[in-house]
């Protein structure tokens, strides 16, 4: 098992203990994990960091990946990276272009740092916003993102429920900010399959 210490989350989103520990100690992994669960099934999507990390030529278990040197990377190093095999998403070559652009993002106003994000951010509101500007991040991943950092990662600047809407409510079962085990992760599948369904039947009665 692998160690964490004090102010390092213990996440157990992809139930594989290498990538998890990647999300708990890199804040970029995390934002990264968030921004490839579209379309793709969330393990898989936040397991994608440690095969990137990997393909880099990182150890998983210690290094930690770098918003400069995949933003300025070479895009077709890039897109070789993605494409695996096995493929880090199912849209392998978009998704390598949308993450050379957040990282590149992250560059020119957050010093390279994910956790720039949040670190001493005044409000849920503020956060939300500034999550929000990052490319591939929509009004519901943003707020799912609010509700992760909140909910275990330890980020709780005042009003993050608020902004996160009702994935910050306590005791959810809504999205991955409320996955804690193997558990957790089939009830959230659960509610997204009945979400599903109400949402199909929702429209078949217009």
């Amino acid at each position: 098992m692998l160690r964490h210490t004090a102010d390092v989350p213990t996440l157990r989103i992809t139930q594989d203990d290498a990538a998890d520990d990647l999300l708990g100690r890199d804040p970029l992994a995390l934002v990264l994990g968030m921004l490839f669960d579209q379309q793709f099934p969330m393990e898989r999507a936040f397991a994608g960091p440690r095969l990137l990390a990997e393909r880099m030529g990182l150890d998983p278990a210690s290094d930690s990946l770098s918003a400069a040197d995949i933003a300025d990377a070479d895009p077709d190093a890039v897109a070789a990276w993605f494409a695996g095999p096995p493929a880090v998403h199912r849209y392998p070559g978009s998704m390598a272009a949308r993450t050379r652009a957040l990282c590149r993002l992250l560059v020119d106003r957050y010093d390279g740092r994910a956790e720039n994000l949040w670190d001493g951010v005044p409000d849920g509101a503020t956060l939300l916003r500034r999550i929000g500007e990052l490319p591939g991040f929509g009004a519901q991943k943003a707020k799912i993102l609010v509700a992760l950092l909140g909910k275990q990662y330890g980020v709780t600047p005042p009003g993050w429920r608020e902004a996160a809407g009702s994935y910050g409510e306590e005791g959810s079962r809504r999205s991955v900010a409320d996955i804690t085990g193997p558990e957790s992760l089939a009830e959230v599948r659960a509610a997204k399959q009945e979400a599903k369904k109400a949402a199909r039947a929702a429209a078949a009665t217009r």
